[in-house]
């Protein structure tokens, strides 16, 4: 058997593993000869690393922006459904196109907002400044009346008084200190609403543009994903804001009904606490007692005996009805995720640390929990893997 030689059908600038033979009972067969892979080079490594660094630093220097745009695009996400579901309305024959929903949304938001400007803020901050001024003098006796409820015996009224004292000072020093960073407050505010506006009308443009630069193995289980913690962040967004609103009216008006002091501050508290899982309702729950208890004990048992009715309609009946299509997001979950966001951009940071959260939850379930699909290749469909 006459062989032919590799080099006479192999020009000299390829480079091929030599052919070995195998002889067998019927006859010799030749295996597949492997290119042989050319090695490494670590240069590549190098100026990925280095553009990773200068990529770094410059968003670093250039945080303040990326935060706000984070934050626009965030509301604009949140923003949505709402969207959608105002141009599906009907006026007449026709449905308002996306343009004029955003509009018809920021009139309703600015409305609301002049409405609470004019009618609810005022009481509340009333209600704050006789706290502030009255707290030196009414705290003490507050105080010495929890010495008489039981177990408190042990309870250092001193210390804790002086705590206080120095508490009201620290708060007036940040009242000043929040009044002062108003105007920039207002301009990146302004910046925020703009930027949300453009999120919303182009967001669909933009977002496909950036799909555009995952692989298109990948693409289409990364599109579900967002889609459906867009879906999610919506949803509950709406649901948690009227929770916090029906706590809110509903504290006030009890409040009102049972002369407690403050009661428009102690009504907002309640609503906006209730963001916070457990401990929120604790916090809110403890100044509206003390703020019951420098009257009368009738208020104190009156104050609990509405909480504890309205946690039992809250669990049965609001909760299941509102939430029931939420993300479930554990509430230890919630309360990291608004210290850390708090800690990050303070009161911006705490607003979108629960929309972040539930982010992070849905690309966790899909990418480490759930179902793992392998990619495709050579035309054959993916298979799925079964989860261990």
């Amino acid at each position: 058997m006459i062989e032919a030689s590799p080099h006479s059908l192999i020009e000299p600038s390829q480079k091929q593993e030599p052919v070995a033979s195998l002889s067998g009972p019927g006859g010799s067969h030749e295996r597949a000869a492997q290119p042989v892979m050319p090695a490494r080079s670590h240069r590549g490594d190098i100026v990925f690393a280095f553009a990773l660094a200068i990529g770094l630093y410059l968003a670093f220097h250039v945080r303040d922006v990326l935060i706000l745009l984070y934050v626009s695009a965030l509301f604009a996400v949140v923003l949505s459904p709402v969207v959608v579901g105002i141009s599906r309305l009907k006026l007449g024959k026709r449905s308002p196109g996306r343009g004029l929903s955003i509009l018809i949304l920021f009139l309703v938001v600015a409305l609301s907002a002049g409405l609470f400007i004019t009618f609810a803020l005022p009481p509340v901050l009333r209600d704050l400044t006789l706290f502030v001024r009255d707290l030196p003098t009414e705290g003490p006796q507050m105080l010495e009346r929890l010495r008489r409820l039981p177990l408190a015996s042990h309870i250092n009224i001193g210390a804790l008084n002086a705590k206080l004292q120095g508490g009201v000072s620290g708060f007036a020093g940040d009242v000043f200190s929040y009044v002062s960073g108003w105007a920039s407050g207002l301009l990146r505010l302004a910046t925020g609403l703009v930027l949300t506006v453009y999120f919303m009308i182009e967001g669909e443009t933009a977002y496909k543009w950036s799909l555009s630069f995952v692989p298109e193995p990948h693409r289409d289980r990364l599109d579900r994903t967002l889609r459906k913690a867009d879906v999610r962040m919506g949803k509950w967004l709406i649901g948690q804001g009227a929770l916090m609103l029906i706590l809110g009216v509903v504290s006030t008006v009890v409040f009102l009904a049972l002369h407690i002091r403050y009661a428009y501050a102690l009504g907002v508290l309640m609503g906006v606490f209730n963001i916070i899982p457990v401990l929120g309702a604790l916090i809110s729950m403890a100044l509206v007692i003390l703020a019951a208890a420098s009257d009368s004990l009738s208020k104190v048992i009156g104050v609990c005996v509405f909480y504890g009715i309205y946690v039992n309609l809250e669990n049965s009946l609001l909760i299941p009805k509102i939430m029931k299509s939420s993300v479930d997001l554990a509430g230890l979950a919630v309360m990291i995720a608004l210290l850390l966001g708090s800690e990050f951009e303070g009161v911006l940071g705490a607003m979108v640390a629960v929309p972040t959260a539930v982010l992070v939850a849905v690309l966790l379930q899909e990418y480490g929990q759930g179902s793992q699909t392998a990619p495709a290749a050579s035309g054959t469909p993916a298979t799925p893997v079964a989860r261990t």
